[in-house]
């Protein structure tokens, strides 16, 4: 072959390979991200603020957008405190994976051996639930324990005690052995942080406090605030952009208790990623570690941790969310970069923490959430929709007075708040749907419609009375 056909097979050869080359993304600077979050607080209206956490070549930083509320309160910032939900799991599993590299306990130990004698647990096919699976959520424990009712919906996990928990393990029967498959388990995080607890000698705070917080300089991240820390809370907003109220989770506190803020959250990131150095260095290796898939295509899941392999980048991350506020924690260990995402309002923020640190990944578009209005009803037709209505065999649906508004609950669930919007229209405050009540006309009886995610279920009235 003479030179001049090794030139043009060369040229061949590199037009062909050039289709396959992605370009470098440069990183998005901070005036692009301030746009996102001007998009979703000021435009979109998803949340009254966001604070956005970053490190990577240019060091820490923080991005914000908005105040505490809608439109008065303290403008937020990286020493605003949220509560960070499921994020907690995080912690929880970073003091397991500590334990364990200090030789205290061991991954495949059953959790029997940590809990009280007298307490039953559940096995299947002989096989044991271990602290493993407690972490990689392969227990085969459901997402919350069937004998959780909480009292009071805007805070649910309040009146949830231990003895509870401990009935529920006694009682339940496992679907699948654990250690098989992957099912999202707030019971089972929970129940880890307890276990924890026990075998330090101490409660979940002061564990996370002592392992974790003082050693990273973690000076603003527990569950009981003080005074100061108090104030710097951000208000939480519910999904329609309502006020909402703080969650309690003393039982299950390891699932999802914790508050921080976001400098505070960068220090953890830069040591997972190991841009500072701390002794809990080998335990965060080992947390970091993929264990098990985790349900989804390019998914796995460490002790705790998530571990996303799409678009030819692996990301470590979770997010975590309340009645109030939503968060998200990941970073890119190749890259050295990492995000946190935090927001006062339960509307999802994974997309923006994903975009961050992979532009690949989409942003969500931010469609302007419509936030209704309540207006006053008389008594009286309050009155005309209490009663009981039935959908099928099994399901009914409860409405009750509550002073100057109507309460719903479905079967297995709470009652919550319905407010009015019309003379037969109502709404709930806490989830995105509605209520239309049709009086009796023609024979038939009294009905109600409920419009939930697309669907319209019409149940008919069976009583005047709702059952106490």
């Amino acid at each position: 072959m003479n030179w001049l056909m090794r030139v043009l097979l060369l040229i061949i050869v590199v037009a062909y390979m050039a289709q396959f080359i992605v370009p470098a993304q440069e990183p998005l600077d901070d005036a692009d991200i301030a746009a996102i979050l001007r998009d979703r607080v000021d435009a979109a209206k998803k949340s009254p603020g966001i604070v956005v956490g970053i490190i990577d070549e240019r060091g820490p930083r923080i991005i914000s957008c908005g105040r505490s509320g809608w439109k008065e309160g303290p403008i937020l910032d990286g020493d605003t405190v949220f509560e960070i939900g499921s994020v907690t799991k995080v912690f929880t599993s970073l003091i397991l994976a500590d334990m364990v590299t200090r030789g205290e306990v061991k991954l495949d130990d059953p959790i029997s051996k940590y809990l009280p004698a007298r307490v039953k647990v559940p096995s299947r096919t002989g096989r044991e639930i271990t602290l493993a699976d407690l972490a990689t959520h392969t227990s085969g424990l459901p997402r919350l324990p069937d004998n959780f009712a909480p009292s009071d919906a805007a805070n649910p996990y309040a009146d949830y005690t231990v003895a509870q928990l401990y009935d529920f393990l006694a009682s339940y029967s496992l679907k699948r052995s654990p250690g098989v498959e992957y099912e999202y388990s707030n019971v089972g995080g929970g129940l880890l942080g307890h276990i924890l607890a026990l075998k330090a000698g101490t409660n979940y705070e002061a564990l996370v406090i002592k392992e974790i917080c003082q050693p990273l300089g973690m000076t603003n991240t527990l569950i009981t605030l003080t005074a100061e820390l108090q104030a710097r809370l951000a208000q939480g907003h519910n999904e329609a952009g309502h006020p909402t109220a703080n969650w309690d989770m003393p039982a299950l506190a390891g699932a999802g208790a914790l508050r921080s803020t976001a400098n505070d959250l960068l220090k953890l990131l830069a040591a997972s990623m190991g841009r500072e150095k701390t002794v809990l260095q080998p335990a965060m290796e080992l947390a970091e570690t993929p264990r098990h898939e985790a349900g989804s295509a390019g998914m796995k899941i460490g002790l705790g941790w998530h571990i996303a392999s799409n678009y030819g980048t692996e990301l470590v991350w979770h997010n975590g969310g309340t009645g109030g506020y939503r968060s998200f924690i990941g970073f890119n260990q190749k890259k050295q970069q990492a995000v946190v995402v935090m927001a006062n309002s339960a509307n999802s923020v994974d997309d923006i923490g994903f975009h961050l640190l992979e532009r690949k990944y989409p942003l969500e578009k931010a469609a302007r959430t419509t936030n209704q209005t309540a207006i006053q009803m008389d008594a009286k037709i309050l009155d005309r929709y209490v009663g009981r209505y039935q959908f099928n065999e099994t399901i009914f649906f409860n409405v009750r007075r509550a002073e100057e508004h109507l309460q719903g609950r479905m079967t297995g669930q709470s009652y919550l708040d319905l407010y009015s919007a019309s003379e037969n229209e109502f709404f709930y405050d806490v989830v995105k749907a509605q209520i239309t009540f049709n009086p009796a006309t023609n024979g038939q009886p009294a009905n109600l419609v409920l419009h939930q995610g697309g669907l319209d279920q019409t149940a008919q009235k069976v009583s005047d009375e709702a059952p106490r």
